[in-house]
């Protein structure tokens, strides 16, 4: 049975999954601000960047982890309020990147100073990327960030 004649046979049987609110609140399926500054989420964005062909220097992951969520998380979106400029996230970011380094999911090159991610941080990384979840959503959306904040800098470099 395909997924098309799934959906036209539960929908002539009039088929309904309840969800009770307490165990699957639909309100709930963003990331919201308040997950901004957990450190989980700030390690698997460093991650994100870490794992792409660019790899993010020291110096500038603070800044990149901030304008990746910036574009990412709904409520920032469009917004004044510039939370790659923000210390809190920037001292929170080096925190979690100190604890990729300390768990091998991480590397810091100590010539070039570039963010680069260890194999088994590759892998815990697509470990997080096969369920569907709003975590999985907001990462990809934060790897596309990233990859679109590095093409826009390519092209400012070619222009000035």
């Amino acid at each position: 049975m395909s997924v098309e004649d799934f959906f036209a046979e539960a929908e002539r049987l009039k088929l309904r999954v309840d969800m009770p609110d307490s165990d699957y609140p639909l309100s709930g399926q963003t990331l919201s601000n308040e997950a901004l500054f957990q450190l989980p989420l700030l390690a698997m964005t460093v991650l994100a960047l870490a794992k792409s062909k660019s790899k993010p220097r020291l110096s500038e992951i603070g800044q990149l982890v901030g304008e990746c969520l910036e574009r990412t998380v709904v409520g920032f979106k469009g917004s004044s309020q510039h939370i790659g400029w923000s210390a809190n996230l920037r001292i929170r970011t080096i925190k979690a990147l100190t604890f990729l380094e300390a768990t091998g999911l991480a590397h810091v090159d100590s010539r070039t100073r570039d963010i680069a991610a260890t194999p088994l941080g590759r892998a815990v990384y697509e470990r997080a990327l096969e369920e569907e979840s709003p975590l999985t959503l907001s990462l990809r959306f934060i790897e596309l960030s990233y990859q679109n904040i590095r093409a826009e800098a390519r092209i400012q470099g070619e222009v000035e």
